[in-house]
Parts: C-alpha cells; sequence; structure tokens
C-alpha cells in the first residue's frame, strides 16, 4: 500500500496509547456512528468533524479527510458483511493518526500553493525551495525533484502526488519556525485525539 503498513509506516504516527485513551477513542467512534451499525462511511466522517469535532480547518480540509480514509478503511478490516468502504472501530486509531499526518501535508501544502488553486506550479515549488528544504533538507534539483513529485506529468502537482512525495521525504513542520496561523493549534488537537 501506499504507507507500507497500518502499524508502522514511515510518516504515519501510529503509536497506540494507554486504556484511557482507547476507551476515549472508542467513546468518540460511538459519537462518529450515529446509526450504531459499528462502522464508519466517508459521510458519517466528514459530518462528524464538523459537529463533533468542531474543528473548522480540518473541516475544510476535505482532500486531508479523504486521504485518512482512503488509507484507514483497509487497514484492519475485519467484517466481510459491509464490504471495503467503511473504517471499523479497529481502523478509527489509525484513521485519527492518518487525519493528523495528512492535515500536516495539507497545511504544507498550502504555504507552497500561494495562487490557493489547490495546484502547485513548478514557479510555485521553486519560490518555496527554503522553507521545503526546513521540511524534508535540502532539494538538489528542483525541476528534477518536481518532475519526480508530478506523477502523471501534468506540469503541476496535486495533492495527492504531494503527500507521496511528503511521505518518502518524511516532511515535518514541526522544524518550521515560521508557523501558520491556526494550523499548529489544530495539530495539537488532532494529536490529543489519538
Amino acid at each position: 500500500g501506499l504507507l507500507g503498513g497500518c502499524e508502522q509506516s514511515s510518516g504515519i504516527n501510529a503509536e497506540y496509547g494507554g486504556k484511557d485513551q482507547r476507551q476515549e477513542r472508542m467513546d468518540m467512534f460511538d459519537l462518529f456512528d450515529p446509526n450504531g451499525n459499528g462502522v464508519l462511511s466517508l459521510a458519517e466522517v466528514d459530518k462528524a468533524i464538523r459537529d463533533i469535532l468542531a474543528i473548522d480547518e480540518i473541516f475544510d480540509a476535505k482532500p486531508a479527510i479523504m486521504r485518512a480514509f482512503q488509507i484507514a478503511k483497509d487497514c484492519k478490516s475485519t467484517r466481510k458483511d459491509v464490504g471495503s468502504d467503511y473504517i471499523e472501530k479497529l481502523e478509527f486509531k489509525f484513521f485519527l493518526c492518518a487525519l493528523r499526518q495528512y492535515f500536516e501535508y495539507w497545511v504544507a501544502f498550502g504555504r507552497i500553493d500561494s495562487d490557493d488553486d489547490r495546484r502547485i506550479s513548478l514557479e510555485e515549488f521553486t519560490a518555496a525551495k527554503e522553507t521545503m528544504e526546513k521540511w524534508v533538507g535540502e532539494i538538489g534539483d528542483l525541476e528534477g525533484e518536481f518532475a519526480q513529485i508530478d506523477l502523471n506529468e501534468g506540469g503541476l502537482v496535486l495533492f495527492d502526488e504531494f503527500c507521496k512525495w511528503a511521505i518518502t521525504k518524511a516532511l515535518d513542520l514541526d522544524t518550521d519556525d515560521d508557523k501558520t496561523p491556526g494550523g499548529d493549534d489544530t495539530m495539537g488537537k488532532l494529536e490529543a485525539l489519538q
């Protein structure tokens, strides 16, 4: 898979908390699951992020929610009766970890995407070199790196492509002194949920 496994994957914090944290997650899962069927659809997750977590920055980061949902829904599937389009209780911890990580990538992506068109041009990528190097280390050939990230060769880097690159580079915003308002507080709230 994209991350090479659910429990231990580079770029995704999948450490397991204690029994108290586990019970809090199970209680949260129950809040996310309004019909009580033991699985979460993308629509239920999206609605719960808006209504239960009530963290607007995350609710507005739909691509991050989608990536986290997609990677988590097949992590530990055990119920054959519901198909693979749902997150089960056993996958919820991983979903929260993935959501935190993909939200960090979303924040980073937004810092590079200066015209807010949800695509990164070579010009934007080049202009953000110094900032990106704080997150991933030295980037030598910018055009070559951009071409490697642009998997569909469309001339623009999309969020999905950026995430794949960010994972391989172990992108970390914690090393960046130039913080985005709201971004760090939101990531802190996400970490508390794990």
